[in-house]
């Protein structure tokens, strides 16, 4: 049965599809991909909020809807249906936000479901309850973005003032996580890299630094060190945005001044304590940190990432970007593979030699010329093991051999990659 497609979206793949008429099979993967997260995870709630799953898991991530979302703000500004799906995203997230600031997933309703139970008090509305400092961020980016590209600003009703406030208030706490958190996260039987270490307080890190502490990653595994740098990175733009958001929108100079003052902290602090020397990259941005010097060298696959660094608008030092850049492209970063198929970055979360879509699309998005963003589209669209849409992560060697059929997210980033080479780039 054909898709029954927004009239806005069939007359945007009819331009494209005249874009890219030298590309039809890079043009039919985008429509599959960019038509299959309106198709199969958007829910529109009776209070008209919208709620997104992330594919294969029945439940919403914070840091996943957004970016499932995020392709489709090209829309919003032409189409009030899809600006109202959006809208009602962001107006969701800050709901869950409010219903608990150190929650990464939710339910669509308070039925009790979860990844595990890891707490007999869970509410009933946590699927997980891993603190990722990216969670908080993604919320904040999209109700910016789709104000900055659509002038929309329905976003920013209901619960966006409490829970920004929550989201200050929990940054600031956990920027002495050895003192002031009372947040624990144990979880019974399973991998090392789903429960936190010291009885669920998690990684020891030196309080004062600035940075923010979290428990976990962007790929929902563990912290070897507490102090994300590219989650600080992005905690630095969305700050940034809630600054102007809170001037603009609400004019609340003391929210204003609050996001101001704590973006300026965390800026100097990840470039204080966030970057280590190396002897053949000269300095670079570490992946963790501890604020003691001890340094996790590395990038993973999920964004927040050091290769995400420009993508999400972080200020960082250009010559110390380059350097990263190059370290996260070698051996040096011991999740960089190279295959018959592909190269490029994977994560601890998939096996060994597993390259992930996610990044790269982001290596596309990133990249200075228009040749490389080409030839990584093509490369992904080569390697989607027969099945015509993204995936977690595929095998180096084998792109017949990968994870989740299902991965709303991959497929986002793919679309977004695929605009962005025929021209489509949002303001910000």
């Amino acid at each position: 049965m054909e898709k029954q497609l927004p009239e806005t979206m069939k007359k945007f793949l009819d331009t494209l599809k005249e874009k890219a008429k030298d590309y039809p099979d890079l043009y039919e993967l985008f429509v599959t991909c960019y038509t299959n997260t309106l198709d199969t995870t958007v829910k529109r709630m009776d209070d008209g909020t919208t709620h997104v799953i992330t594919g294969d898991i029945p439940a919403m991530w914070l840091r996943d809807s957004a970016a499932q979302l995020r392709p489709y703000i090209f829309l919003a500004k032409e189409d009030e249906d899809i600006c109202a799906i959006i809208s009602g995203l962001v107006r969701r997230q800050f709901k869950y936000i409010c219903i608990d600031p150190y929650a990464n997933a939710f339910n669509d309703s308070p039925s009790g479901a979860c990844w595990e139970k890891d707490d007999p008090d869970q509410n009933p509305w946590v699927w997980e309850r891993k603190f990722e400092v990216d969670s908080l961020c993604y919320p904040i980016q999209l109700a910016y973005l789709l104000w900055k590209n659509t002038g929309c600003l329905t976003q920013f009703e209901g619960d966006f003032q409490e829970g920004a406030k929550k989201i200050l208030e929990v940054f600031r706490t956990e920027q002495n996580h050895e003192e002031d958190s009372a947040y624990r996260f144990l979880r019974g039987n399973c991998f090392y890299r789903d429960t936190l270490s010291r009885g669920g307080k998690g990684a020891l890190v030196k309080s004062g630094t600035g940075l923010i502490w979290s428990g976990f990653r962007p790929s929902d595994d563990a912290c070897t060190y507490g102090y994300l740098i590219p989650s600080n990175m992005f905690a630095v733009v969305a700050l940034g945005y809630l600054e102007e958001i809170e001037r603009a929108i609400f004019g609340d100079e003391e929210m204003a001044a609050a996001a101001k003052a704590l973006k300026e902290e965390v800026h100097s602090a990840i470039e204080q304590e966030g970057r280590t020397a190396t002897d053949e990259f000269g300095l670079v941005y570490a992946y963790e940190a501890d604020g003691y010097g001890m340094y996790n060298l590395m990038d993973d696959a999920n964004v927040p990432s050091l290769l995400a660094m420009d993508y999400l608008g972080y200020p960082a030092d250009p010559d110390i970007a380059e350097n990263t850049r190059k370290l996260i492209f070698s051996s040096a970063n011991p999740f960089y593979y190279e295959g018959e198929k592909a190269s490029g970055i994977g994560s601890p979360h998939t096996p060994s030699s597993y390259i992930w879509h996610i990044a790269m699309a982001m290596q596309g998005l990133t990249s200075k010329t228009e040749e490389e963003k080409f030839r990584i589209l093509k490369n992904m669209a080569a390697t989607t093991g027969g099945k015509g849409v993204m995936h977690e992560g595929f095998h180096a060697d084998d792109d017949t051999r990968y994870t989740r059929e299902w991965f709303s997210w991959a497929n986002a980033m793919y679309s977004e990659l695929f605009l962005d080479c025929f021209g489509y780039r949002l303001e910000r």
